[in-house]
Formats: structure tokens, sequence, C-alpha cells
């Protein structure tokens, strides 16, 4: 008897389950009054209902960073609504393609969602007001200049007239939308700018179905798939015989990278696919381990012949006659991004030959390209439901192995829902990691203690050619080699050199690409002020132009931490400063550490400028996140590779943050306008090297490579 289910009968069937959750997901172009009037899309940023509720289109994913409740906030605020009537929902991939992609990116990535697009959207909401008051002075046969629009009403103030958006909305639909509209200026703001509720809270308070995890469809089978434990391994034969014969099995998959059981229950998937004799070819890679990609590494900064990503006097000259030459080695290890949400994707091949999607992405046009290519189906004919992500950090974003995998499952079962979750074991060990590196230092002091030349040499895997290979320019990953081929300390010669070296362990962007240079900048920085027998707040200062706004974050977090007041005993303090993704921020970090070594990270103070605020609350959350988010990576998380495979393979080995851990943080915003900086990431940058300069001080120990529990931290 074929599963195969018709739209018509999934529909009903999604109905019978409890509300169109499918619908909800589908088509929302096609919002409609609860009294079943149309309501009028007025730009394609902006829905209004007849009874006045405005649904706000979002084209950035949600993944706990507040983007979906803050890109709401910016366009409310030009359109001058009641933000009680305000909900949002996502725009689709599929209507984005159709309508020659009017709503601009869809990608979520780089602390991007709000900065890249804020122009665009609260120009949508300047646009949709000004409609809405010409439409009423239409109506009133009154020039548009005597009419004013507030909360969500339109006023004539001579006559004492008001009509309310949702009056006005199909009329105003029917506009040409102004040539050119005026932006409020933030000092006028009355919904941006202030801690509203997230609108997204609610629903995942009370559990309700809006992760990818989550999703739940008529007649829906479950997948769990099995990849090659050596990266770029292969299936050479399989012997399914004994989980083809378990309870609930429908089918084997075989691809040549991965092997996937579908049953009736993912649990019962699961433990089909543990039955499965796999045979892998591991290829060229099944000795490589943590030595081997170590020495590629040492291989690479021994190169004389790297390429340079910047170069700036005459560094070899101003080394060579320093009064004093500073050396350290800093590394780090592999990260993996370790979601809470495991990777999924459910894919349904309708019986009309419409591929529709529900996955957890950070960049729905990328994952429905991902889903017509494993479909072999054009974009018009594939539909990608956003869900919420239960985490992001980048894993989601370019790599859309997950999505391929989903649809190629689905794709042997046409006419049925296919869920396809990864176990955490699968997570865990076929990540896009953040890339291990080494990076050696070599810095030159006049005889004054100040840094007049400075030389770094950086070994690391390129994101750039895995993921976005065009993007690398001669030799050179920006991501690689950041914060020392833009950093704000003034030093008049520098040298930097870069040895791409990438090996078999896939890397991605992980929060904040390249965040492990600012720890072994900000780390050596404190070096230097040490040798220099000077303070490292002022040692800072006096490399920075008095006009930086690195200045200005450290002024701010230096009188908010009390730098340099008396400390509690036990306690003590470590600073650093990084720039990135749009912003600047500073951070004290206050740590203790017994006499055993026991390390305690005790409070952080941070101050970010990132020009204007939308949601003050959810920025101060955003540090809080990246606090706690890096954390593990300061104190004890690394993927070790061990006969060419990732050794950790669940949080018993590679841990995460407990609430007893969690400092107390403690954020200043200090945003000085003229520039649009952003908050997901910015805070993670100077984190481990204020904590380690704050052990330097409770130790007298340098901390050049991380995780800290590889280290003894009992004092010297």
């Amino acid at each position: 008897m074929s599963t195969s289910l018709s739209r018509r009968d999934f529909l009903k069937a999604s109905a019978a389950l409890g509300g169109g959750f499918a619908l909800e997901f589908s088509f929302p172009l096609a919002s409609r009054a609860a009294d079943g009037a149309s309501a009028a899309e007025v730009n394609a940023w902006i829905v209004i209902h007849p009874d006045d509720r405005v649904v706000i289109r979002i084209a950035r994913s949600e993944m706990g960073q507040g983007t979906y409740t803050a890109l709401a906030q910016l366009v409310a605020e030009e359109l001058d609504c009641d933000w009680a009537m305000v909900s949002a929902e996502f725009a689709s991939p599929n209507e984005h393609v159709r309508r020659q992609r009017v709503w601009g990116s869809m990608s979520t990535g780089g602390s991007m969602g709000v900065r890249s697009s804020q122009d665009y959207v609260r120009r949508a909401g300047a646009s949709a007001r000004q409609m809405l008051i010409e439409a009423a002075a239409l109506r009133w046969q009154v020039p548009a200049s005597e009419c004013r629009a507030a909360d969500g009403v339109v006023s004539h103030e001579t006559t004492d007239r008001t009509l309310r958006y949702g009056q006005l909305a199909s009329d105003a639909a029917r506009l040409s939308p102004p040539a050119e509209v005026k932006l409020r200026d933030a000092r006028d703001w009355k919904i941006a700018g202030r801690s509203l509720a997230r609108l997204d809270i609610p629903d995942k308070v009370l559990g309700k179905p809006v992760f990818g995890v989550d999703v739940m469809l008529p007649g829906m089978l479950h997948a769990s798939i099995a990849q090659c434990p050596v990266f770029g391994g292969t299936v050479s034969r399989i012997d399914a015989s004994a989980a083809e014969a378990m309870r609930g099995v429908r089918k084997v998959v075989r691809e040549e990278s991965f092997v996937a059981v579908v049953a009736d229950s993912w649990w019962r998937a699961n433990e089909a696919l543990k039955k499965v004799v796999i045979e892998w070819d591991t290829g060229s890679h099944g000795d490589a381990s943590n030595e081997t990609i170590t020495a590629m590494l040492r291989a690479g900064l021994a190169d004389p012949d790297l390429p340079q990503a910047r170069t700036l006097g005459n560094t070899g000259a101003a080394l060579a006659s320093a009064a004093q030459v500073i050396e350290a080695e800093y590394q780090s290890p592999y990260l993996n991004h370790a979601t809470m949400e495991p990777q999924t994707c459910t894919a349904w091949f309708r019986p009309d030959g419409f591929l529709e999607v529900w996955t957890s992405t950070q960049n729905g046009e990328a994952s429905m390209a991902a889903a017509a290519a494993a479909a072999g189906l054009p974009l018009e004919q594939v539909e990608v439901h956003k869900m919420m992500l239960g985490g992001g950090f980048g894993r989601r974003g370019g790599p859309q192995d997950f999505v391929t995998q989903g649809v190629t499952i689905a794709r042997a079962l046409p006419g049925v829902p296919v869920k396809l979750m990864w176990s955490r074991e699968e997570d865990m060990q076929h990540g896009f990691y953040r890339p291990a590196s080494i990076v050696t230092m070599k810095a030159g002091l006049d005889a004054q203690g100040k840094l007049v030349a400075l030389h770094t040499r950086i070994a690391c895997p390129s994101i750039l050619k895995v993921l976005m290979p065009g993007a690398l320019k001669g030799g050179i990953d920006f991501t690689a080699v950041r914060a020392f081929n833009d950093m704000p300390y003034v030093v008049a010669n520098q040298r930097v050199d870069y040895a791409l070296r990438n090996g078999h362990v896939p890397v991605g962007f992980w929060r904040a690409p390249g965040q492990q240079n600012s720890f072994y900048r900000e780390s050596f920085v404190d070096e230097l002020a040490a040798a220099a027998g000077q303070d490292p707040l002022a040692y800072r200062l006096a490399l920075l132009k008095p006009d930086d706004k690195n200045c200005l974050v450290l002024e701010a977090v230096a009188k908010a931490a009390a730098w340099g007041g008396p400390l509690p005993q036990g306690i003590y303090r470590g600073l650093a400063i990084a720039d990135g993704f749009g912003s600047f921020t500073a951070m004290v970090a206050e740590v203790s550490v017994s006499a055993q070594g026991q390390l305690r990270v005790q409070r952080i103070v941070v101050a970010i400028d990132s020009g204007y605020v939308v949601n003050p609350d959810n920025c101060r959350a955003q540090a809080e996140s990246n606090v706690v988010y890096g954390l593990g990576s300061i104190l004890y998380q690394a993927n070790n590779v061990k006969d060419g495979r990732i050794v950790e393979s669940n949080f018993h080995n590679f841990r995460i943050p407990r609430l007893h851990e969690m400092p107390k943080v403690e954020t200043v915003l200090v945003p000085s306008g003229g520039f649009w900086g952003g908050h997901g990431e910015p805070a993670i940058l100077p984190l481990a090297a204020a904590v380690c300069n704050a052990v330097f001080a409770a130790t007298g120990k340098r901390i050049r490579s991380l995780p800290l529990a590889r280290h003894d931290l009992r004092a010297a």
C-alpha cells in the first residue's frame, strides 16, 4: 500500500493534528484576517489586517540572537504603528526568488542581521507610513502634508478626522511607493531603542514547535545517518540485512558518503543503523592525528616565502635596532559548534513534483539552493520553511550538508515527508570546525618600552578555501589574519605573514571567525606592557589614536570595573580590547585561582560601542551569550584528532559550561552613533585574552595555548 500523500490529504491531516502547522510556514504571503477578509500587503515587508494587526516579514534567521524582534522594531518605528498589534513571520525563500530577491540578503551571520539590513527595512517602514498617509489624504480629499501618522492612526488635525491603518491598508497597497523617504533620527525613536519583549520568546517558553527538530507532519518518517568517521572517506560495502528486518524500518539508503536508515520513529531508525555493517574507505587520511596536524602548521610557519597580509614600514630593520625584542608562540585547537539542536532537515517530495523543506538554517536562500541541487529541480519548485534555530554560530550558514542529505534521503521515498536528524555523536564528529592555528609574534620595543615593530606569522586552515574559495585573495584568508592585518594600535612597522594549511579536517565559520587572533594579540600586548613595566590599560591607550573608538570603550570599561582600584582578597583582573563585526569592545575579567590551581571566573565587565542600540536588553543578553559560549572554549573545550577522526563524541568529553560556572556579566552600552555595528559576536573577541591576562595576574603564568584545562594553574 502506498504511503504517498496528496497535498489535499496532507493539509487535511495537518489540520487534524492541531491547527495547520505546515500552513503557518508555507504561506506567509497569504495571511488572512480572523473574519476571512484579506489582509493587505502594503509592501513586501508589511502586511496590515483590517483589524489593525501588523505582520512584519523578516528575511534573516532567528537563532536566539534577537534579530527577529530588532528588525521588527526598526520597521515598526518608521511605520509608526501600535507595537502591541505587531507580529512577525519569516519571508518565504520561494517567494523571494519569484519576486527577484525583494527582501535582500537572507544570510544571517557575521553579526550582520541588523546592521546590514537596517537601512532598507527602515525605509520599508517609512515608505508604508507615507503610503498610508497618502491613502487617507485621497479619501479625505486634502493635501497629504496636512495629515500625520502615529500609533497606527492617520489623522487630519484641521478637521479632527482619523482613520486606522487597517481601514487604509487596501487603498495604500494600490499606491506607488514614494521615491524618497526621510528616516527618523535615533533621538526621536519610540519603538526602536527600547528593551521590548522579544517576539519569539513566548512560543519557545510554551514549548511550541518552532525549531527544525520539532517538525511533525502527517505520515512522516524519520532518518538517522552515519558518515565516514574519517573526513573525506566513502562507503565501501554495507550489509543491511539485520537492519532491514527490524520493526518499523522502511528503507536503508546508501550514498557515496553516508548510510541512512529510514523508519517510523527516529529511535528505531537509529537503533537499526547500529545494526548496519559498514565498511569505510578512509582514503589517505586514516593516520592523521594532532601530531601530524601540528607538524603541518609548523611547516607552514617555517616556509620562507609566505604571502604577506600586511606590510608597513621596515619591520626587519626596526626589530634589528629595537632596544628590546619579545617573542612568543600561541596556539589553539579545532572546535565544534556544539549547537544544542543537532543538524536536522525534513523534506517532502510532493506528488505534484514540488519539494518542501523544513530546516533550521542561517540562510534560507542557501538551503533552497542546496535542496534544489540535490533534488534536480529549479529553485521555483522548492520551498524552504525557515524554522527557529536551536543554535547556529556559523554551522548552519555556509555548510548546507544536512539539507543536501535530507533531500537525498527523502528522494528515495517520494510522496512521504522524511525528517533527518543527526545523532549527537554525528554532530560532534562531522562538523565544520573552528580552525586550529599556531601564531608566532616578534615585537620590538624602544628604550621607553613603546611598541615600534611587530612581525606576526600565522599558520591556520582557510575557511574561505572550504566554503568560499572565490573570496581568497592572493593566498590570504581575511578571517585567518583578522586582528593583525587591521590592528588598531599605531605601530610604525608591521608585517603579517599567512601560511594557508588546510589538512583534511573541514573548517567553517565559528562564532566570530578569527577570534583566536584576538586572544593571541591581546595576550601578547599584555606581555609587552609587563616587559615595559607599564599598566596594561595605560599601555594600550598610548598605542591608540586619541579619537579611536577603542579608547572610548577602554575608558568606559575601566570606569565600570574600577580598574586600578582595590580588589577583594584573592581576586585578580585582566584586560583586553577588540574591534570587529562593526563594533568596538573592551573587557575586564576578574578571576580567582585556588592554591590547588582551580580557576573561577568571577566577573566580566564589557563595554560595547555598536553605534546604535535597537534593543538594549537584547544587546546585553548577547554579551552574556558570548561569555557563556566562549567560556567553554577557554576552560576545557578542544577537538582532538586520532586515526583521522575526531575523538570527542558527546558532551561528556566536550564539556559546556554549567550554571554554577557562569560569572556575573555587566554590560556597558556606549553607542556613539554614526555607524551600525553588531552584537552577536563582538563580546567574544576579547574574552579569552581578558581571562588569561587575569590568570597571569593571579599566578604569574602566561597562558599561550587553550584550553586552560591543559595547564597547571598553581601559582608560579
